[in-house]
């Protein structure tokens, strides 16, 4: 009897344990990873075709408001995020974020197109590095949830070291749209970059905050009404995020080119996502030594691959032309 009570009390034990790591199903985590991958292809057209309807409109005199092209890139990017939220509800933060990665070169391939921006040589190895990159984090990330109740989700948003961080993101946020960005933002593409990514501090752990929030008040159990007001109030934090970053997002398309905008916002964003999500739900906890290497490894070659793509695009040349100085050499 004695050894049945202890049984017991280990498998209780493992259970609570077990209960901050909890590991999707295959056919989620496939489903969260094809959503993922789609939201990226979409999210990746939405500054080329947002950048193409402003161009069209300067050359008509008229606003871009106007434009049935920029309100196809509009209606990309509400699609787009769509996307990411039901796929940040079915696998973890660390592992759908990178995967943005795969916007970039899709993004430049089309602008090529749309934009007649140069994609040259090296621009479509940065492509195909971009793309492997993705690859390799999608292997070695964390494949379990760290936050799967509303109540622990409550715990660690009340967390001193991710109160203190949004404090400095806050800080942050007000010198650079009060201060900064009225006078550098035209002339220095990081102001409007550095505005959009730290809001993602918000946009992203709201987005999962709301799908966390929501299974309680699905089930109608007696938390129901405390996870309705934390969804109201991850609603308001996300609507008021998203709409900052959309009208600054416009600013940058207005004065820069759409595919050097998307490749740098790609890594501030991904890299300010990623730390906010960590401080946050804590899913590096799951990562062993082996795939945090690859991890990094993944992202470094996904950002050498987006600097090849746009440090690179000026240059003009091609294979016919390397074979040709190379023929001559000979």
């Amino acid at each position: 009897m004695g050894t049945a009570a202890a049984a017991a009390a280990a498998a209780a034990a493992a259970a609570a344990a077990g209960e901050g790591a909890r590991s999707p199903s295959p056919a989620a985590v496939s489903l969260g990873l094809g959503v993922a991958v789609v939201s990226s292809l979409v999210n990746g057209s939405t500054f080329v075709l947002q950048k193409k309807g402003i161009v069209r409109a300067k050359r008509r005199g008229t606003s871009y408001l106007t434009d049935i092209v920029w309100w196809a890139g509009t209606i990309a990017m509400a699609v787009g995020q769509i996307g990411n939220f039901l796929a940040y509800t079915a696998v973890p933060t660390v592992l759908v974020t990178p995967l943005g990665a795969l916007g970039v070169p899709f993004g430049s391939i089309l602008a090529s197109y749309l934009l007649k921006e140069k994609l040259n040589i090296l621009g479509k190895l940065g492509c195909l590095l971009s793309c492997a990159g993705s690859v390799v984090l999608i292997i070695h990330s964390p494949k379990s949830e760290s936050v799967t109740t509303q109540a622990e989700l409550e715990e660690k948003l009340t967390n001193p070291v991710f109160v203190g961080y949004l404090c400095i993101v806050l800080l942050m946020l007000l010198l650079l749209i009060f201060w900064i960005a009225p006078a550098h933002g035209p002339t220095n593409i990081m102001v409007y970059i550095s505005i959009c990514s730290l809001l993602g501090s918000f946009t992203v752990p709201s987005t999962k905050g709301i799908g966390l929030a929501a299974q309680d008040i699905l089930h109608n159990n007696p938390s129901s009404q405390r996870a309705l007001c934390l969804c109201l109030v991850l609603l308001a934090v996300l609507g008021c995020s998203i709409i900052v970053q959309f009208r600054y997002i416009n600013k940058a398309l207005e004065c820069f080119d759409s595919s050097v905008f998307g490749a740098i916002y790609y890594v501030v964003f991904t890299t300010l996502v990623l730390l906010a999500s960590a401080i946050l739900f804590r899913e590096w906890s799951n990562v062993g030594l082996v795939d945090f290497l690859g991890m990094a490894c993944g992202f470094t070659t996904v950002s050498v691959g987006i600097v090849l793509i746009q440090v690179f695009k000026e240059f003009n040349f091609n294979l016919g032309e390397m074979n040709k100085s190379n023929m001559k050499t000979d």
